[in-house]
């Protein structure tokens, strides 16, 4: 896929000066000590009569992360730590969600709050359960894991049902708002099956989450805030005790894999369009989780290293096994041209020595790339299970 015409790309024009031979060499009319403006006219640079002048350097590419108060970010914050997530109790005063988040201001409140952290222990716990598994080893399968993903199987069928539609445009075919109208009028129905009686209240406030989880119909677009609902959904189960932590290994291995395999027939049959995708910037298009979670499959692998996704043979034997490798196979097949041209931070991610690092630093990029940004958080819910605190 290639990345839009606003993103920044490696090509510049000859003629542009990098940006520190401009910040060190200010223009007419400005001090060359402290870049102010001045009275007189600066004193002409240094010949070089010697030498030839300095080469107008261009890189390659520009670095994988493009705004350095954001890698800054990352390198500054801890890496998130599992959490256990506290079941609630009766009397039980389950609400509509709604949205919270409108500012930046509204993202440091939410940052600061132990729904957050709750929530980001979470996925922490996910990621920890499956380290060191295969998707095929044995895991334990609770009637509850077995019933939402029978759940996605259906979702999977429906695509069969709904062809996509005949017409030119690239990107967002119409089909797809037929898939989600019928999951509109479906989907509570499907939840509600596995519902415990004392839970079939919980509808009202867990179903914006589900519907929410599969990319947004009007712009026909899915992206890592639709990904995070989906874990949302999944933390409400298990706030109310519905999905236990001995359940946590079967909902990434089994749960979250036919997820992935759902979401990517939706994006391939429908062309969803990325939402919010920084292009070449990005680390995926449309997800993270699964970088994640791959990515603590294979710490302490005796054998495949970070670097191991340049190699096909790699990527064709062992990405069904593997979700970081089935993310990169997946990237290749549908990405053309130089894999660290079309996808850069991946490409400097295989350089990291070991996957602890690259599980590590996953955690803490999740954190400050989609948790803490506002227009992937505006859209996020909020009610009694998951709390916005004032």
């Amino acid at each position: 896929m290639e990345p839009s015409k606003s993103q920044n790309t490696p090509e510049k024009s000859t003629s542009e000066a990098p940006a520190t031979v401009a910040s060190a060499f200010p223009p007419s009319g400005y001090c060359t000590n402290c870049g102010g403006p001045t009275i007189s006219e600066p004193p002409p640079l240094a010949s070089f009569p010697e030498m030839s002048p300095p080469p107008n350097y261009r890189p390659i590419r520009a670095p994988a992360i493009n705004l350095p108060h954001n890698s800054q970010a990352i390198i500054l914050s801890p890496v998130p730590h599992a959490e256990q997530v506290p079941v609630v109790t009766p009397p039980y005063q389950f609400e509509t969600p709604v949205k919270r988040i409108h500012s930046p201001d509204d993202i440091r409140r939410f940052q600061e709050s132990a729904s957050c952290k709750n929530f980001l222990g979470f996925v922490v716990s996910l990621s920890e359960s499956i380290r060191g598994h295969k998707i095929s080893d044995p895991c334990e399968i609770s009637p509850t894991v077995a019933a939402i993903v029978s759940i996605l199987e259906t979702l999977l069928q429906w695509i069969d049902e709904i062809p996509p539609a005949q017409q030119s445009a690239r990107y967002g075919n119409v089909s797809f708002r037929s898939w989600h109208e019928r999951l509109g009028e479906r989907g509570e129905s499907l939840i509600l099956e596995f519902l415990p009686e004392e839970f079939k209240e919980s509808i009202v406030e867990i179903v914006p989450y589900f519907f929410d989880s599969f990319g947004n119909s009007s712009r026909i677009d899915y992206g890592t805030g639709h990904e995070t609902n989906f874990a949302a959904w999944l933390y409400c189960l298990a706030r109310m005790g519905i999905v236990k932590e001995e359940d946590y290994h079967g909902l990434v291995a089994r749960v979250f894999v036919k997820y992935l395999e759902l979401m990517r027939k939706l994006q391939m049959v429908y062309c969803l369009e990325p939402a919010g995708s920084h292009g070449v910037w990005g680390l995926d298009d449309y997800h993270f989780l699964p970088f994640i979670f791959g990515s603590s499959q294979l710490i302490d692998h005796k054998y495949m290293k970070p670097k191991s996704i340049h190699n096909d043979d790699i990527l064709e034997n062992f990405s069904s096994e593997f979700m970081y490798l089935s993310c990169i196979a997946f990237v290749k097949k549908v990405k053309k041209g130089l894999f660290a041209e079309h996808s850069p931070l991946l490409d400097d991610i295989s350089g990291v020595p070991n996957w602890k690092k690259v599980n590590s630093g996953l955690l803490k990029m999740y954190k400050v790339e989609v948790l803490e940004k506002v227009p992937i958080m505006q859209h996020f819910l909020f009610g009694w299970l998951i709390k916005w605190e004032e």
